[in-house]
């Protein structure tokens, strides 16, 4: 890596670890509660490798975010901007950015496949966080077990990549040294991740404990079945009514300007930076179309 690169990853470290400070402190002066998940906790945990964090991760209490949100756009940051179809995605967090910092804060109100609703969840969540200390400040953050079912769900979103089949065989072995797959299992049913951690966390169960596994939902299930680019919305598309799909279709076509910045907030927006962009979809979507089909015969 070159010294230009690694002070940029420095930078953004850096970023991250103030970014918990902000949020911490803006979220006590409010009353609200938040707990920070994934990232630099999760490493000085012994749950991750170290590695540089990209954003900050803070899951906040469902029925106080909007004022979250709110104190963070009086300090500066901006809504990121995303795609609006959230048939097709559907929402867990927002995301805001700063034009002076070098790094993003993901403002979560649920986790996918944790699926109790929202406020039950968060206190089964939050019941399950101890403090610690980080960049300065007395952070909450998830308990070891807590923590590992976060990052095992993160995961099995995505376990055909090496890395994510790498990072569950390790938090595997955490679980099976540390003897917490029976915690695991509460924590799983109290936030109602019971189908979607159940390939994880199965094996590890001792023979003596059986649990009972519900079928995984439909956002679960296209959730992991959407690895290709372009599959999410086809399978949103064949699963909508017939009165949705030519409409969502035609977005799919050509997406509106959120969908082209929401990958990119600085893209080049002119007609022929559109054009670039909309190229580049297609080029992106055609080279995986053999994952794609592999993804629909997963349905």
């Amino acid at each position: 890596m070159t010294s230009a690169g690694h002070e940029a990853q420095l930078r953004i470290q850096e970023g991250v670890l103030l970014g918990h400070a902000l949020v911490a402190r803006l979220a006590d002066s409010l009353g609200i509660r938040v707990f920070f998940i994934k990232g630099p906790a999760s490493v000085i945990q012994g749950l991750r490798k170290a590695k540089i964090s990209a954003d900050v991760d803070v899951f906040v209490d469902p029925s106080r975010i909007e004022q979250l949100l709110q104190g963070l756009y009086e300090r500066g940051w901006r809504q990121r901007p995303v795609d609006p179809d959230d048939r097709t995605f559907p929402k867990h967090s927002v995301t805001v950015h700063h034009a002076e910092w070098p790094c993003c804060i993901d403002v979560h109100f649920r986790f996918p496949g944790m699926e109790r609703a929202a406020d039950d969840c968060f206190k089964a969540l939050w019941e399950n966080t101890v403090h610690m200390e980080l960049a300065g400040q007395r952070l909450r953050v998830p308990t070891k077990a807590l923590g590992i079912l976060f990052l095992a769900l993160h995961a099995l979103r995505s376990r055909d990549l090496a890395a994510c089949r790498e990072e569950l065989e390790s938090l595997a072995m955490l679980t099976r040294r540390e003897s917490l797959a029976e915690t695991l299992l509460e924590l799983a049913s109290a936030t109602g991740a019971l189908a979607a951690v159940r390939p994880f966390l199965e094996g590890l169960l001792p023979e003596a404990i059986t649990a009972v596994w519900p079928e995984p939902s439909r956002e679960w299930h296209n959730r992991v079945a959407a690895q290709a680019p372009g599959s999410a919305r086809l399978i949103a598309i064949a699963q909508a009514s017939w009165r949705d799909k030519s409409r969502m279709l035609w977005a799919a076509i050509l997406p509106p300007p959120a969908v082209l910045l929401s990958g990119n907030i600085y893209a080049d927006m002119s007609l022929p930076g559109r054009f670039k962009q909309h190229r580049a979809r297609w080029a992106r979507f055609l080279r995986g179309v053999p994952r794609l089909v592999r993804s629909l015969r997963g349905l």
